[in-house]
């Protein structure tokens, strides 16, 4: 894992989540593989493993650049500008 920059500017405490589930894969008819949590904003989308990658999507449409996943038992955090775990 690295330290980016990113991780510094998100807010503290976290977002509250918005969603329990990815709200465009309700909306498409569709299963999340696995769930992401916005640490900018709150969103909840799928990962790139689900059909709609909707947590990538995301972050295209806002720039809101680190995530962490929505997953029981898992703690790990993505940064889409720099592509590393932080």
């Amino acid at each position: 894992m690295i330290e980016c920059p990113h991780v510094a500017e998100m807010p503290r405490p976290e977002p509250v989540p918005l969603h329990e589930t990815c709200p465009e894969c309700l909306a498409d008819g569709t299963s999340p593989v696995q769930l992401r949590l916005c640490l900018t904003c709150g969103h909840v989308g799928c990962c790139d493993s689900s059909q709609g990658r909707h947590a990538t999507g995301h972050f295209g449409a806002t720039g809101h650049p680190v995530m962490r996943t929505f997953e029981p038992g898992e703690a790990w955090r993505w940064c889409f500008v720099d592509e590393a775990l932080v």
